[in-house]
């Protein structure tokens, strides 16, 4: 019998799908089951975090268990931002440093991981559930920022050089161009765009 694929990989436009394609990261928002193991909600926490796939102990994951966190996975470091997930303080300390350095740069304090979760939180999800976006021109946005173009609402494009690169869960595909002038509405938090604009991360 062949599995199915479980419903805990995240998009760009911040929705929780089944796929067979695999990660890179792992993700937190603790437990998001009902009592019968089924994902049920968004997020329980404030403290949404990416980690490594394996943890430093070897301990493995529990899938489908309620009073357990919800495992969530993500394609690459740029999803996993769009989405709203910083670098985990314990399995990424280094890149969990590189984005509280991007933070002071961006906001002129170096926050603790409490008060940088409780801003993110208001920049990435509203109180009914919905992703919260914002527009902005496209000459305005660094490299690692996910778009979506009115043209097509439902693709997350990846702003790198200068093209756009339309995401899905087996990858990117061929980018497309768009005038530097043309308004685009961003899906990455607006506080995370900051820390882009003045912070190169890692986002392979």
């Amino acid at each position: 019998m062949i599995e199915r694929p479980r419903r805990n990989r995240v998009t760009p436009l911040g929705n929780i799908e089944a796929s067979s394609h695999r990660g890179t990261l792992m993700g937190n928002r603790g437990d998001l089951h009902d009592n019968e193991g089924t994902v049920c909600r968004t997020w329980m926490l404030r403290r949404w975090i990416s980690c490594t796939l394996h943890t430093p102990t070897g301990r493995r994951v529990t899938f489908d268990t309620p009073g357990c966190y919800t495992p969530l996975f993500f394609a690459d470091e740029a999803t996993a931002l769009a989405a709203g997930h910083r670098p985990c303080a314990s399995c990424r300390r280094p890149a969990y440093e590189a984005f509280r350095a991007g933070w002071q740069d961006a906001f002129g304090e170096k926050p603790s991981a409490v008060e940088m979760d409780d801003v993110l939180h208001q920049a990435r999800v509203r109180a009914a559930g919905q992703k919260v976006t914002f527009i902005a021109c496209l000459h305005d946005l660094p490299d690692g920022v996910f778009v979506a173009r009115k043209s097509a609402p439902g693709t997350a494009f990846l702003v790198r050089g200068a093209g756009l690169y339309p995401w899905s869960h087996a990858g990117y595909g061929k980018p497309i161009r768009m005038p530097i002038n043309s308004p685009v509405k961003v899906l990455t938090p607006a506080p995370i765009v900051g820390i882009l604009k003045t912070r190169r991360l890692d986002l392979a």
